[in-house]
């Protein structure tokens, strides 16, 4: 029995729900996130709105595969309204000689040790907001998948090094340090 989906998902105060054409709308003061419950996994579930609340159930309880769809469309319905009352951040920060990072209009420019500038576009529905130096910064938006994925493709341009303990890391991130090479 899936944990996380036997909870119904409450709406926050200015957060509404409307299903129409199997796509769940989710609208709130920072924007809409559209989830769809016609894909192949999510058709698995039931998804209905009561009240002040959205409840998901399995559409078959015995099976497996229903089970484990009834928890992730709970906490993907969890993670909308999150999103459009609250929204998301990923706090990230480089480390280095010479790394810093710089936003200019839609594009995040990355200097992390390559003969080239690292230009990547911010993705629509996100920000970039700049820390109090040039090595900190911070993504942020209402959905959560976009948020991380474009928060590890940034990580991956220079994953932290055990070694010598540069690179690009998340706020909080924690890298084993290992001793080099004895001579």
């Amino acid at each position: 029995m899936s944990r996380a989906g036997k909870y119904p998902v409450k709406l926050k105060d200015g957060v509404s729900a409307v299903i129409a054409d199997n796509v769940l709308t989710v609208k709130g003061p920072k924007g809409e996130v559209k989830l769809p419950l016609d894909t192949k996994n999510a058709g698995l579930v039931d998804v209905v709105i009561e009240s002040d609340q959205v409840v998901v159930t399995p559409k078959d309880a015995e099976d497996k595969t229903s089970r484990a769809m009834w928890g992730t469309m709970t906490r993907n319905v969890r993670a909308a309204v999150h999103g459009v009352s609250d929204g998301f951040a990923k706090e990230m920060y480089m480390k280095g000689v010479g790394y810093k990072a710089s936003v200019s209009g839609n594009k995040l420019v990355l200097v992390a040790g390559y003969s080239h500038d690292v230009v990547m576009e911010i993705p629509a529905g996100l920000s970039v907001q700049m820390g109090e130096t040039p090595t900190e910064f911070i993504i942020r938006g209402i959905d959560k998948c976009l948020v991380g994925q474009f928060a590890d493709k940034i990580h991956k341009v220079r994953k932290p090094d055990p070694y010598k303990g540069k690179g690009i890391f998340y706020k909080g991130e924690r890298i084993r340090r290992k001793e080099g090479k004895k001579k």
